[in-house]
């Protein structure tokens, strides 16, 4: 029987997602040196908005994981996009610190939903075999996100202002809609596109042992379960030092550029798409690297482990190599490299979570990684006013040394990553 092809129009609709996610949440960055003229607004009041975004983010991620698992895919990502798209409409109508961070909290909140979303709809949706490549692909459409909302919000920018602006890329979101509804009918286990080779593929069972796929006494850990098990706190832990990086240069490129070589919106428009580029391939290379090591024998889990180094290894030394970059072209180039990297090892850490436990409860605990991720995210914040008074050398170094605490995190706390069969069974010594 041919396999239908439903699981990859499903991630592309995901992916597109996330690249409106992206241009959403990078709005306001790239117009910042108009806005902050416009409001009277500082660079710290700049970091305040970045925290109340990321404060916000952190407990919409828990919520939205625990949501996901009760809501499931279809209509949790409808919730989120719906609610995210109007929080960001709300900008244009802000006129001070205080209006843009009521609406920045709003959007943090409510864009958190997507990253829970998309682990659990790779759980759902993927083999273990497949999933690294389909978690790069939702991350290389943040990647593009990132590419194209730079050049794209500086175009509009220049043609309709900063209101103008934060209203047209609000509707991206309410066009997104309407193909997910008609699309998503159910989950692969029921939806009527989904034929039984394909639904035996995601099972990652035979076609003919298809109702054996998913045993009756699968083990489904609550909350409190998830977190006595070593295997969620690598997770965790990893998130919590590595998530900084991409985070650092999400919410501080535009500035960097504006402060570091004296661009205005327009040519941060011309610049700031280029290290994304290096963060797709990154996302994709990742993906195919355990998947193709799976395919040769290796142990799911010794796959990823294998691509999570390889991304820190990328990562490392182009951090500490960035302060010693003086002209824009080879800055970005640089922080491409950095990007790659880091895309190599995050999308096999997020997916993680999937080859852990059962899917039934992947949202819950991609909710948490991420509010850890969250938290180390707001210390980095926090200090680059305080580290950028003369250059931004410090803050490069300082996350640079988050990444041997990331692989400490995978490598020694995390054990083996199979799935958890039992309470107890995470506990015993774990070799790859």
């Amino acid at each position: 029987m041919k396999t239908s092809k439903v699981r990859w129009l499903i991630v592309s609709l995901i992916a597109l997602g996330t690249v409106i996610n992206y241009i959403d949440r990078n709005a306001m960055a790239v117009m910042w040196p108009a806005i902050s003229a416009d409001i009277g607004a500082t660079k710290e009041q700049y970091a305040l908005l970045v925290t109340v975004f990321m404060v916000f983010y952190a407990t919409g991620q828990f919520a939205f994981g625990r949501l996901f698992d009760k809501l499931g895919v279809r209509l949790g990502f409808a919730l989120s996009i719906a609610t995210w798209s109007i929080s960001i409409m709300l900008h244009a109508t802000a006129t001070s610190i205080m209006s843009f961070s009521l609406f920045r909290a709003m959007l943090g909140f409510t864009e958190a939903g997507a990253w829970p979303g998309v682990v659990k709809a790779n759980a759902e949706w993927f083999p273990p075999r497949e999933r690294a490549f389909a978690q790069g692909i939702f991350n290389a459409g943040a990647s593009i996100g990132a590419i194209v909302s730079a050049p794209l919000i500086a175009l509009l920018f220049l043609t309709f202002g900063w209101p103008g602006t934060f209203l047209l890329v609000g509707v991206l979101g309410f066009v997104w809609l309407l193909p997910w509804l008609i699309i998503y009918k159910a989950d692969p286990g029921s939806h009527p596109w989904v034929n039984a080779a394909e639904r035996a593929l995601i099972q990652d069972a035979p076609v003919a042992d298809e109702a054996a796929a998913v045993p009756a006494s699968a083990y489904v850990p609550n909350l409190r379960q998830l977190l006595s098990h070593r295997q969620s706190w690598g997770i965790i832990g990893a998130r919590f030092f590595l998530d900084p990086i991409w985070w650092l240069f999400v919410s501080w490129l535009p500035i960097y550029l504006a402060e570091t070589f004296g661009f205005d919106v327009k040519q941060i428009g011309i610049f700031a798409w280029v290290p994304y580029v290096g963060a797709m391939v990154g996302s994709l290379s990742g993906g195919l690297l355990s998947g193709v090591l799976i395919r040769f024998g290796w142990s799911t889990s010794r796959a990823r482990k294998a691509a999570i180094v390889l991304g820190c290894l990328i990562m490392a030394p182009a951090l500490i190599a960035a302060p010693q970059a003086t002209d824009p072209v080879a800055a970005v180039l640089i922080i491409a490299a950095i990007l790659f990297g880091f895309q190599v090892a995050i999308g096999n850490i997020q997916t993680l979570p999937a080859d852990a436990f059962d899917r039934k409860t992947v949202g819950s605990l991609a909710g948490v990684s991420g509010m850890a991720a969250v938290v180390g995210t707001l210390i980095i914040t926090w200090l680059v006013p305080v580290m950028t008074r003369v250059s931004y050398g410090p803050i490069f170094i300082l996350v640079a040394a988050l990444v041997p605490l990331a692989l400490i995190s995978i490598l020694v706390i995390g054990g083996r990553f199979e799935q958890v069969t039992s309470p107890s069974s995470s506990t015993n010594p774990a070799k790859d």
